[in-house]
């Protein structure tokens, strides 16, 4: 008579998953946002894979969590293989459905500079699908389905990415209005839009080219730059504009900047692609189109 003894089972993989998240994002509710479950499921998980180990992963502390040392030695495998596992997840997508590219993008980036450019895209490329999805903070392309995102990011940037611009700032308002704008005093007597995401422009732009002046906080605030750029195209007051978000109603002449002084950041817009897509030919010919787009407006 054969034995077949009870094999010994392996950690759940969402437990691994939990452990992971967490030491790399350095807390149970970064870890639970990014795995779209609650810090107290995170917490189970992570419980749970401590008992399977017999030893602590984490130690607790009350103003957050800190890897132990065995946590702390074992993390970069645990890395190395969901990122290895996410991109075979991603080859196989971009196998399945090679001419549907998926991008993740800036609210604001998503609206004003990218979704101007999609009717260029289709004209010039009429075989494939373009997804666009809107988030505030990018994306893990070795993790999440995305092709390419498209983001701001500040100085100094990590390599291998493509640079559209770097950032500037700068008063806009329509036509109308600016005829009561000689220099930035006159600003006083003007409604200034803020936005939410970007609180500091005003100020920042103000210290710049007129230092002395006070800045007005009273005002319209909106949380997404589009709907603020919607306001100061209809009249409602003068807004900080970003160089890549107003260049085309500049060009089209929807708005005007009433001043020639811009304020550089140090911040640029940038594309960045998604390993397992770099040699999908869809995907070439988009950025080839989204490329040559952007150097014909900068050069207009």
């Amino acid at each position: 008579m054969t034995v077949s003894p009870p094999r010994p089972k392996g950690p759940p993989l969402n437990a691994l998953r939990a452990f992971e998240a967490a030491a790399r994002l350095n807390g149970f509710s970064a870890a639970a946002e990014e795995l779209c479950v609650t810090p107290g499921a995170i917490a189970q998980h992570i419980k749970s894979l401590e008992a399977w180990a017999g030893a602590d992963l984490f130690v607790r502390q009350s103003q957050g969590v800190r890897l132990t040392s065995l946590g702390a030695a074992v993390i970069d495998d645990f890395t190395n293989a969901f990122d290895c596992l996410g991109e075979a997840i991603q080859n196989l997508r971009l196998r399945a459905a090679p001419k549907h590219i998926r991008i993740a993008a800036l609210p604001s980036v998503a609206q004003l500079w990218l979704s101007p450019r999609l009717p260029a895209i289709r004209q010039e490329i009429a075989d494939i699908t373009v997804s666009i999805t809107a988030m505030e903070t990018a994306p893990n392309l070795l993790r999440e389905p995305y092709d390419l995102s498209i983001f701001f990011e500040d100085h100094p940037v990590t390599p291998k990415g493509i640079e559209i611009c770097q950032d500037s700032i700068f008063p806009v308002c329509t036509a109308e209005l600016s005829r009561e704008l000689k220099n930035p005093t006159d600003l006083m007597n003007l409604p200034l839009i803020h936005d939410a995401s970007w609180s500091e422009d005003w100020g920042n732009w103000i210290k710049s080219k007129s230092p002395d002046q006070r800045i007005k906080s009273e005002g319209p605030v909106f949380s997404l730059y589009s709907l603020a750029l919607e306001e100061t195209r209809n009249g409602a007051g003068v807004l900080i504009g970003h160089e890549p978000l107003v260049r085309r109603l500049l060009d089209l002449g929807e708005l005007v900047a009433p001043f020639p002084d811009k304020l550089p950041l140090k911040r640029s817009l940038m594309i960045r692609i998604a390993k397992p897509a770099e040699k999908n030919l869809a995907l070439k010919r988009v950025l080839e189109v989204l490329l040559a787009l952007n150097r014909v407006i900068s050069q207009a």
